[in-house]
């Protein structure tokens, strides 16, 4: 949508809503460069960069006063037409001048009777939207399980139950986060206040939005979007007692897993679909395998792949890291090059920690090597899911660690060398202040 003649003409074909994009965004200060996955962007809209930040003039005024405009001309086209309001226009496909579209070169062959056609409505029917949808929340599994952890809530006690879960549970926790983000914030609870075992098939984003101090252990599988939105809540997904095949073969999750994640972290005992972990901006995710197009679009977190990965990995991966386990020397074939780095995984011993790593990778104020990182997020996997191709690379660690590739954004490592010579040239002038 663009003008209030799109807005009309939706409405004419059955719209009850239209939806706003690129117009809104150009009125900020856009100028459609497409850049926005390479943090360049000119005019300071879609960047991290501070410096472009500052060049972003855009204001709400400026997007109030471009709807307005649209509504303005939307009122003179439904005046012309004879309507006084918005919803008197919806489904009046009569109304619409269809000849010179359909007449048009492009439209030969092509059958627009469904488009616009018009339901014969009875007296007193409406063929606008007049009733709220049932959602059937006051049936959603989060409601027992916020009763079950109502002590944790009210007064930040450690509660831990199991409870059954089926696919028909879609966004299991998510609401439970609600409960907890309302009273605590994003900071949550302390780690772990809120453990929950769920047993089955969860549905769809399981453990979506999850918030800090609530941990659901998964035992089962799960479908899409497990994690998507992920904030700050840990995510354990493993096969039940009675599986008996190898996890590195076996799908457990779905597709876009992780998709958009801020913070905290998933375990995962099993492969998961295609688009792991796209747009991750902060979470930290162990998986022993995983399809097409991982890592996309991904900006920030840790991400670590126990097996093989699909076609596409890292497709405009702009920050964060990924370690993956290449012992047949293939994943290179398999990763899309434009905007990363493959990396050896050094030996703590003989990795010369630079200032690219000082940033990305430090714990307590103080650098740590690839090998250290990698091997404590693994170990951390098999005391959560009791991984068996954790505790086989655990027990061969020397050999298994030089079989781990490091993907590292380009873009991402300038932007930290460039932090770090900063940083160093801030501490010597306040050293010579002093």
């Amino acid at each position: 949508m663009r003008t209030g003649r799109d807005v009309v003409i939706a409405a004419l074909l059955g719209a009850d809503e239209v939806g706003f994009a690129t117009a809104p965004l150009v009125v900020e200060g856009c100028i459609m460069m497409r850049k926005c996955h390479l943090n360049t962007c000119p005019v300071g809209v879609a960047t991290q960069d501070p410096e472009l930040r500052k060049k972003f003039q855009g204001k709400p005024e400026h997007v109030v006063n471009y709807f307005f405009f649209v509504a303005e001309e939307a009122r003179q086209l439904m005046a012309q037409l004879g309507i006084r309001t918005f919803d008197e226009l919806i489904g009046r496909a009569d109304l619409l001048d269809k000849s010179k579209a359909i007449t048009h070169w492009k439209a030969q062959g092509l059958d627009f009777t469904n488009v616009f056609y018009q339901p014969k409505v009875d007296d007193g029917k409406l063929i606008y939207h007049t009733e709220e949808q049932d959602h059937g929340l006051d049936k959603a599994l989060d409601l027992k399980l916020i009763a079950q952890a109502k002590p944790a809530l009210e007064k930040g006690e450690r509660v831990s139950f199991i409870s059954p879960v089926k696919n028909v549970n879609r966004t299991v926790g998510t609401m439970l986060s609600g409960e907890v983000a309302l009273k605590y914030g994003h900071a949550g609870l302390p780690d772990d206040t809120i453990h929950i075992q769920l047993q089955g098939t969860a549905g769809q984003s399981a453990a979506a939005f999850l918030a800090a101090g609530i941990t659901i252990d998964l035992v089962g599988e799960g479908n899409d979007y497990v994690g998507k939105g992920l904030s700050g809540g840990r995510i354990i997904v493993r096969p039940n007692t009675e599986f008996r095949g190898w996890a590195v073969n076996n799908i457990i999750v779905g597709n876009t897993v992780m998709y958009g994640a801020v913070a905290g972290e998933a375990f995962i005992n099993g492969v998961a679909g295609e688009r792991f972990a796209v747009r991750n901006s902060g979470a930290t995710a162990i998986v022993e395998g995983l399809g097409d197009h991982g890592c996309e679009y991904m900006t920030g977190g840790t991400v670590v792949v126990l097996g093989a990965t699909g076609r596409n990995f890292a497709a405009g991966m702009s920050g964060g890291i990924a370690y993956v386990y290449d012992p047949d020397g293939e994943f290179h074939s398999k990763c899309n090059m434009s905007m990363v780095s493959l990396e050896e995984v050094k030996a703590a011993a003989d990795q010369l920690v630079d200032k690219a790593t000082w940033h990305s990778q430090h714990r307590n104020g103080e650098p740590e090597a690839d090998e250290i990182i990698l091997k404590r997020l693994i170990e951390r996997h098999f005391k959560h899911t009791g991984s068996t191709r954790a505790r086989l690379l655990l027990d061969n660690w020397n050999e298994s660690r030089s079989k781990f590739v490091k993907v590292f954004p380009s873009e991402y490592k300038r932007a930290l060398v460039e932090m770090a010579d900063n940083a160093a040239i801030e501490a010597e002038t306040q050293a010579i202040a002093a």
